[in-house]
């Protein structure tokens, strides 16, 4: 089985994760997706059989008419009342490159190519009631329990301590423990 379909097939069969995408799904804003960590952590968890806490979903999406923090801040209280007590973290792909002085993105896939390492440059979304997925570097690092960086953020690159500093925040190995880290 591709880890594709692998994927989709977590994605389709967990009712958390198939209503955060229903339920994200409703904003209807242009470009948006639910990426990162809890996606990543599904994948590990599901690998490793373990259950970990959900202790971020990230919501991302581009809309260059209106980059302002407030407009992601409703968007998070929208969410809030559709799902309670869920930790929601939205965010404006058309706003991110400046938090690492980047070129400005084009869409939310350059947010997610910019992403620091290969296993969290990985999106959903569900439309028509159909997962898409989107991952810059494919999802193979996210299957096979490798940490790499991605390209902006290698080694010798400015942004290379950025990497090296969430692998020794977020600890990983300690959770999961066939990663492989590399640096």
């Amino acid at each position: 089985m591709s880890f594709e379909l692998t994927l989709n097939n977590l994605l389709k069969s967990d009712a958390h994760l198939s209503s955060i995408l229903k339920t994200v799904e409703t904003l209807d804003l242009h470009d948006c997706w639910i990426a990162a960590g809890i996606i990543r952590n599904k994948v590990w968890d599901s690998l490793h059989n373990i259950k970990t806490e959900t202790n971020d979903i990230d919501v991302i999406y581009f809309d260059e008419a209106d980059t302002s923090i407030q407009a992601e801040k409703i968007l998070e209280a929208k969410l809030n009342k559709l799902m309670p007590n869920q930790p929601w973290s939205v965010k404006n792909q058309a706003r991110m490159h400046s938090k690492n002085n980047l070129p400005p993105y084009l869409c939310s896939f350059d947010g997610i190519a910019n992403f620091p390492e290969t296993p969290t440059a990985i999106a959903a979304r569900i439309k028509q009631n159909k997962i898409e997925l989107v991952a810059p570097y494919g999802i193979q690092d996210l299957f096979t329990y490798q940490v790499r960086p991605t390209p902006n953020y290698t080694k010798g690159s400015p942004l290379h301590p950025i990497y090296l500093q969430r692998v020794q925040e977020k600890n990983w190995e300690q959770t999961w423990n066939r990663l492989r880290i590399f640096v």
